[in-house]
């Protein structure tokens, strides 16, 4: 078995740079650690960071393919992160202009919950703890 430590990180591929940027930072207040440009790559890669923890790579690249993500389909299903207090802020992010589900019940833990998009369909979901 191996011996992981932590979840060091989440790679995603964004189709409109300076939108999923402003998403990620402006609307789900992660702050930029480092934002570089690879020329040859044609791409950025921006590291950011929530509450101190190192968490995505937002990354560009010239017209990716996309990725079939609803219902159910194989592969990343969601980013869920932990709030306090559900209901401000799927009224935040309605606020805002972003659709977001209704907040439902998690029938095995009793917790609460909703799901939004990234501006590339990406489901997250808020998970109250």
């Amino acid at each position: 078995m191996l011996q992981l430590q932590n979840l060091h990180h989440i790679a995603i591929i964004c189709s409109d740079y300076e939108r999923s940027k402003k998403f990620y930072t402006e609307i789900l207040g992660f702050e930029i650690i480092r934002e570089v440009h690879r020329m040859e790559r044609a791409s950025f890669k921006l590291d950011l960071t929530l509450n101190g923890a190192y968490l995505i790579e937002l990354f560009s690249f010239p017209n990716p393919p996309a990725r079939v993500s609803r219902p159910e389909a194989c592969g990343l299903r969601h980013l869920a992160f932990e709030v306090l207090h559900i209901e401000s802020q799927v009224e935040k992010l309605r606020n805002l202009g972003i659709p977001v589900e209704d907040i439902r019940i998690d029938e095995i833990t009793g917790k609460k919950f909703a799901f939004f998009s990234d501006p590339d369909e990406l489901p997250i979901e808020l998970y109250q703890h």
